[in-house]
C-alpha cells in the first residue's frame, strides 16, 4: 500500500459485502479512526440503531474469528453481528458500546486479564513459546535484511543489527521460562484504549494481534513502548493481577530476571520484531520508514538495558557492524 490511509477500493468491495449480507442500509456513517490497515466508523440507521464497521487488511485479517470464538464463550467483548473476508482484507459489524465513560482502573486491567489469560485455547493463533521467543531477534535480522534487499530503513539499519545480534547473543537464555504461567490467550494490544468501560461495564475491543503466549506480555503491554520502562510499575499491576484471581506464577522469576523486566524486555522485542516483519511483508508505507526503525531501535535499545545483552563475541563495537546482506 503506498498511502497513510487503507485503500478505499478494499473498503468499499468489503462494506459493499457487509451491506449486502446485513440488508440494512445506514443513513449516516461516522469514520471513528482510519489509518493504512484499517478503518473504524460508527453506521447510524433509521430506528436509531447504531453499529461499529471495522475493516482491515494484513496482518489483521483474523479478528473476527476471534470474536466468534469469544462470543461463544460469552466473553465480556462486543458482539459480533456479522463479518466478511476477501482475500485482501475482513470487514466486521460490531455491536455499538457508545463513548467510553472514563479510563480503566488498574485494578479493572488487572480482573480483565485474568479472564483473558483463563480463556480456553482459540486455534490457530500465532505462538510465542520459550523456542519462539528465542527465535524473534535472528527473525529481525532476517526482516532487516529484507528490507535492505528493497533499499528500505537505510538510515538505523546498523544501529538495529547490532542490537538484534547482543539479543541474539543471550535470547535462549532470556526465554526460559515462557511458558510458565499465566501463559495461553494474549490480547497483544492491552492498552487503556482498548478496555472500554461504560454504564454496562468493561469490555474489551481490539483483538486483531492475539496469540497464544506468555500472559505477561498484556500486563507489559498496558504501560506501551513510547515512555521509558519502570519494572516497578509493572510490578504492582502483577501483584494486582494475582489478587484478582491471576495464577500466582506470574509473580516468578524466569529468564534469570524478575517478572517485571522479563516481561517489559520481550515485550519490547516482541513489539520491534512485529514493527520489522510486517514492513518487510510491505504491510506499511516506506514513507514511514524513518518513523518506524527509530521505533524499533528505541525499542531493542529498552530491551537490551532491561536483560543486560552482553556484545556476542564476534560482533566487535557495535558502530563498526557489518550488513549481513548480500
Amino acid at each position: 500500500m503506498n498511502s497513510t490511509m487503507l485503500d478505499e477500493r478494499v473498503g468499499t468491495r468489503l462494506r459493499g459485502d457487509l451491506l449486502a449480507a446485513s440488508r440494512r442500509v445506514p443513513t449516516r456513517r461516522h469514520i471513528i479512526q482510519t489509518w493504512e490497515l484499517s478503518s473504524v466508523e460508527r453506521w447510524f440507521y433509521p430506528d436509531g440503531s447504531s453499529l461499529i464497521c471495522k475493516i482491515a487488511t494484513a496482518p489483521f485479517t483474523g479478528e473476527a474469528n476471534i470474536l466468534r470464538a469469544l462470543n461463544n464463550q460469552q466473553a465480556p467483548v462486543p458482539l459480533l453481528n456479522g463479518y466478511t473476508m476477501r482475500p485482501d482484507g475482513v470487514g466486521m459489524l460490531m455491536e455499538d458500546l457508545g463513548e467510553a465513560s472514563r479510563t480503566a482502573t488498574l485494578a479493572e486491567a488487572a480482573a480483565t486479564a485474568r479472564w483473558v489469560h483463563a480463556t480456553a485455547g482459540i486455534p490457530n493463533l500465532p505462538t510465542f513459546d520459550e523456542a519462539g521467543l528465542a527465535r524473534l531477534p535472528e527473525q529481525g535480522l532476517d526482516a532487516l535484511d529484507e528490507l535492505r534487499r528493497q533499499g528500505r530503513f537505510t538510515r538505523d539499519a546498523e544501529g538495529i543489527e547490532a542490537v538484534l545480534q547482543r539479543l541474539a547473543a543471550t535470547a535462549r537464555h532470556r526465554a526460559d521460562g515462557a511458558e510458565r504461567p499465566p501463559f495461553g490467550l494474549c490480547h497483544g494490544e492491552f492498552h487503556r484504549t482498548s478496555l472500554h468501560v461504560s454504564r454496562t461495564g468493561c469490555r474489551l475491543v481490539d483483538w486483531a494481534k492475539a496469540f497464544t503466549g506468555p500472559g505477561l506480555f498484556d500486563l507489559a503491554t498496558w504501560f506501551g513502548t513510547r515512555t521509558p520502562t519502570e519494572p516497578r510499575l509493572l510490578t504492582k499491576l502483577i501483584h494486582a493481577y494475582v489478587a484478582a484471581g491471576g495464577h500466582p506464577d506470574a509473580e516468578a522469576d524466569r529468564g534469570g530476571l524478575p517478572a517485571a523486566r522479563w516481561a517489559l524486555g520481550w515485550h519490547r522485542v516482541w513489539a520491534a520484531w512485529w514493527l520489522l516483519t510486517t514492513a518487510a511483508a510491505d504491510h506499511h508505507p516506506a514513507s514511514a520508514d524513518r518513523r518506524h526503525s527509530q521505533v524499533v531501535l528505541r525499542q531493542l535499545q529498552g530491551a537490551v538495558d532491561l536483560f543486560g545483552a552482553p556484545l556476542p563475541p564476534s560482533a566487535g563495537h557495535p558502530s563498526l557492524t557489518t550488513g549481513r546482506s548480500s
